[in-house]
């Protein structure tokens, strides 16, 4: 691991900005506007720079700011390729489409995108949109250090795969219950990934997202697990220990 590591930011429900060793940034799953969780524009967290936007799947809590933020920032958008054609028709000039299974390399990051159980989907103009796949990122940064970013999903017995094939020492799992995991669920996820940490999201936006950090740190010391919960206030950063 480098000297100056990543420093990780979540910005409320799935939101996650990468400040990247060098500067650069990655953005996944922006949802900035009428997010009622996100820090900005207040609480000392800024978005002055966005070079790369990750989006898992086509829920308006998941990718509601892309469009703007990658017009307004000139940053590259990264989508299931079904998604990433309406973006493209939508003014985004460029976007890096791929399917689950597919890695690309972007600013020395090694990005793969994994399978999801989620729906993936959107009103327009009152008629319903087709997102394409449901989706999770595996990430590997420029100096090895390898995260893994779920987006919105069930409990599934391939995250096994996941954790063999990459490794991730750092998970973004989804705890809110209802629409995804609960925290049982997600502790069984992260020992199913091996990851060291985990960072829970997508709870606490809304009532019916019930599950909370307490519940998760619960139910991996049942399990007896070593994976350590990183609990963060929307807005807080958190980079791996040197």
């Amino acid at each position: 691991m480098s000297a100056n590591p990543a420093r990780f930011t979540w910005l409320g429900h799935a939101t996650v900005r990468v400040r990247l060793p060098k500067g650069e940034v990655i953005l996944i799953d922006p949802w900035i506007e009428g997010n009622p969780s996100t820090p900005l524009p207040h609480g000392g967290v800024s978005l002055d720079r966005v070079d790369l936007i990750l989006v898992t799947h086509a829920h308006l809590d998941h990718m509601g700011d892309v469009v703007r933020l990658a017009q307004s920032h000139q940053a590259a958008v990264v989508a299931n390729y079904d998604l990433g054609e309406w973006f493209s028709s939508q003014g985004v000039a460029k976007v890096l489409g791929m399917n689950l299974g597919g890695s690309q390399v972007l600013f020395g990051a090694r990005i793969t995108q994994v399978r999801a159980d989620h729906s993936s989907g959107f009103l327009r103009d009152g008629r319903s949109v087709y997102g394409g796949v449901a989706s999770g990122y595996v990430v590997r940064l420029p100096d090895g250090f390898t995260f893994y970013h779920a987006g919105d999903t069930a409990l599934f017995s391939d995250m096994k795969l996941i954790g063999e094939l990459w490794q991730p020492r750092l998970a973004f799992l989804p705890i809110g219950d209802l629409y995804t995991m609960d925290p049982e669920q997600a502790a069984h996820a992260a020992m199913l990934l091996g990851c060291r940490w985990v960072v829970p999201i997508h709870w606490g936006t809304f009532p019916a997202l019930v599950g909370r950090p307490a519940d998760l740190k619960r139910h991996l010391a049942a399990l007896k697990s070593a994976v350590e919960v990183v609990e963060l206030a929307p807005g807080a950063n958190w980079s791996p220990p040197r």
